[in-house]
Order: structure tokens, then C-alpha cells, then sequence
């Protein structure tokens, strides 16, 4: 039960704004149309980007009553608005105030217009429900949201630079040690860790007992580690912290998580080149399979970026995302074999093991110490699908920031 426009049409005055639509509408709905009972065909105008309700427009009662089966021809005259922009009149069936095609998701006619400088120009004229609309938005809203990512972080490459040095300087402002604390920060932590496991707990690797084995061992597992952890514990709260650039600056609030990411980079970057002196003293040198390191960056990157802007979009929501945020990280750090021997997993049931193994973390941290202690390659299987978990996790990360960004000035 529907309404059917047959022959729909519309013009409108340039000069004047004012537009004319006209259809023969047949009543389908198996009720009579009356004019006595509040009907008409009303007309409300819209905000065609924001879909804001601009005008509650004209209305026009038929001139006879319209049984269920038979067609009456519908003719409205409106104006659009003089500010300039784009914008689309609803033309549909009404009672008492209430348009139908809100009520009932019947169809209605849609008149497309454009206003520049006091003039308006028309546009598409067509028969739609709201619903095809609503795909309509939503395919032209994620668009963007899967083709700007790259382009975002190029276009705000000179920000993100600064963003990310005035954070690692300020982290550590007024301390004695200043900027160095990137440096002496994850080797404290690395060194805790390997006091704890290393020398209380006395694990070893296999094939290599010495606790210089498992020193190398467990700094590599750390290596990827240290970069993700530092960007994920802290994106639920960047929205948060930067709330004055969210709701007082034009600013690419989409950098934010980025700047994170960068941050974290820049800590492991010194742990690399720590993890390499350590290589040069224990190991007497550099293996030629480090040149594979951008081949599990590159997914890493793409990884922790996707993760944090999802984290930071809902962070802004929901504020306690952070400490749970931190019990996650702690859970995976454990479940990851970066402190303790791969060989252990062995014990557990085989329907864990199998859940374990598609750890993506897993595969970076036995890239990194395949090419850095084992002298071989990443092995190409579970790499090329970290690869495409990477890649669609970055895709839908910015897509779910992109989706939520336009409600953070409200809540904030």
C-alpha cells in the first residue's frame, strides 16, 4: 500500500527562487484522501549535506477527494532559500502536519536545486523513500573515509611533525634528563622485564641457555611491542586531552591518533638502535636480513594506526575506555611469547594454541627476531596475511573515526 507519481516534472525561476513542481499522483494506501480529514501534499525543504530541515514548505489540500485506486493531478509552488548552497524539497502526501514519507516510508518526489550568489539552478527530479537516501549518504560518507586516510596524513605531514616533537619534548619537560628519557624509558622497561624473566625466573631459549640468549630473545619480542602499546594505551584518551582543538580550531583532529603512532615509532627507533649495539657487542655484528625490518614496519604502522583511531573515536564516548584499554594491553602482552619461550605454548590445549597463533602480534614479533637473531627472512604466509589484516583494519579504523568525528564537538 503506496503512493505512485506518474510523469513527475519541476522548473524553477533562477531569478526568483521559486520553484514549480507538478505529477499525477494514484492513491494506493486503500484509503480515501480528504481534505476535510487534514490531507494535502505538503513540501518541506532540506540541507542537502548536513540534511537539516531548512523550511517547512507549502501545502496544498487536493481540489476533490481521491478514492483508494484513482489519480489526481498534484500541482505546488515554493521558493528556495537565498543563502547560498544545496538543497532538496520533499513533495509528499500529508495529514494533519505529518508528511508520510517520515511516517509510513512511502516514496515521495525529490527536487534537487542549487543557490549561488541569489539564483537558484535545478537539479535532479526524482521518485525515492527515504531509506535509498539514507544508502544513498551513507555510501557518499564512507567514501572519503577509505580514500582519505593516506591522503590526510600526506596533506598534514608538516603538523604531524611538529604535533609529534612537541609532544616528546613536552612528555619530559622540566626533567633532567629531558628528550633522553625516549631513550631511557624503554630500556628501564626492557631491562625489568629481563631482570624479572631472565634472572629470577631463569628462562632461557632453547638452542641458546645463556641468559644473553634470552636477553636478545626477549628485546626483540619487545622491539614491536613498545611502539604499538605506547599509541594504543594512550588513544582512548587523545580526543580527550585535546578537546580545545576539537571544539575551538579548524584542525585535522584526525592527526591526533597519527601523532601517537609517530610517537611510538620514534621510541622504538631507539630501541632499534640500542637492540643493534647490543648486536655489535654480543654478536661482534649486523645481520644482512635487518634490510626485511620496512617488510613488518609498513603492516605494524597500518596496524596501530587503524586500532588507535578506532580507540580514540570511542574514547570520546566512553570514558572509561582507557584503564580497560590498559588490561587489554596487559592481556595481550602476556598472551604474546615475548617473554617467555614460544615452546611454552606447547602445553596448552590445541583449540588455544590455534587462537593464539592468529595473534597478529605474534607475527610481528617472530619477523623481528627472525631477521634480527635468526638470520632469515619473515616467513612469507602468515606476512602477507598480516599484511591484508593491516591494511582493512587501517581502512576501517579511519572509516569509524571519519563516521563518529562529526559528534565529538557536541560531547566534549
Amino acid at each position: 500500500m503506496s503512493v505512485v507519481y506518474v510523469e513527475p516534472k519541476a522548473s524553477v525561476d533562477a531569478s526568483t527562487r521559486r520553484a514549480h513542481a507538478e505529477a499525477l499522483v494514484r492513491n494506493e494506501s486503500g484509503e480515501t484522501w480528504r481534505a476535510a480529514d487534514g490531507f494535502a501534499i505538503g513540501c518541506q525543504i532540506y540541507e542537502a549535506e548536513s540534511g537539516a530541515l531548512v523550511e517547512d514548505g507549502a501545502r496544498r489540500p487536493p481540489e476533490r477527494d481521491v478514492a483508494a485506486g484513482e489519480a489526481a493531478p498534484v500541482r505546488l509552488d515554493f521558493e528556495f532559500p537565498k543563502e547560498d548552497g544545496r538543497y532538496r524539497a520533499y513533495l509528499s502526501p500529508m495529514r494533519e502536519g505529518v508528511c508520510w514519507y517520515h511516517e509510513r516510508d512511502w516514496p515521495f518526489l525529490l527536487i534537487e536545486a542549487v543557490v549561488r550568489g541569489g539564483e537558484a539552478r535545478l537539479g535532479r527530479v526524482r521518485v525515492v523513500r527515504q531509506a535509498e537516501l539514507r544508502r544513498e549518504r551513507a555510501r557518499r560518507e564512507m567514501w572519503p573515509a577509505f580514500r582519505d586516510p593516506v591522503a590526510t596524513i600526506w596533506r598534514n605531514r608538516g603538523l604531524i611533525r611538529v604535533m609529534v616533537r612537541r609532544d616528546i619534548l613536552g612528555r619530559y619537560r622540566g626533567s633532567f634528563a629531558g628528550a633522553f628519557w625516549t631513550l631511557i624509558h624503554p630500556l628501564l622497561l626492557m631491562l625489568t622485564y629481563f631482570f624479572v624473566f631472565g634472572l629470577v625466573l631463569r628462562s632461557h631459549v632453547e638452542g641458546d641457555p645463556s641468559r644473553a640468549g634470552f636477553g636478545l630473545y626477549f628485546l626483540a619480542g619487545m622491539l614491536p611491542w613498545l611502539a604499538v602499546s605506547e599509541a594504543l594505551g594512550r588513544a582512548p584518551t587523545v580526543i580527550l586531552e585535546h578537546r580545545n582543538f576539537v571544539r575551538k580550531l579548524v584542525f585535522a583532529v584526525e592527526t591526533l591518533p597519527v601523532n601517537l603512532v609517530s610517537s611510538g615509532l620514534v621510541s622504538e627507533l631507539f630501541a632499534v638502535l640500542l637492540f643493534g649495539v647490543f648486536l655489535l657487542l654480543l654478536r661482534g655484528g649486523l645481520p644482512a636480513q635487518a634490510l626485511w625490518l620496512p617488510a613488518l614496519l609498513v603492516p605494524q604502522i597500518l596496524l596501530t594506526l587503524g586500532l588507535s583511531w578506532f580507540l580514540a573515536a570511542l574514547g570520546a564516548f566512553v570514558r572509561d575506555l582507557g584503564q580497560v584499554t590498559g588490561f587489554l594491553l596487559t592481556l595481550w602482552f602476556f598472551l604474546t611469547p615475548i617473554c617467555y619461550a614460544e615452546r611454552s605454548l606447547a602445553s596448552l590445549p590445541h583449540s588455544a594454541t590455534l587462537v593464539l597463533s592468529k595473534n597478529p602480534m605474534l607475527v610481528l614479533v617472530r619477523g623481528y627476531r627472525a631477521i634480527l637473531l635468526q638470520h632469515q627472512a619473515p616467513a612469507f604466509g602468515p606476512l602477507w596475511k598480516l599484511w591484508l589484516l593491516s591494511a582493512a583494519i587501517f581502512f576501517l579504523g579511519h572509516a569509524w573515526f571519519h563516521k563518529l568525528q562529526k559528534s565529538f564537538a557536541d560531547i566534549l
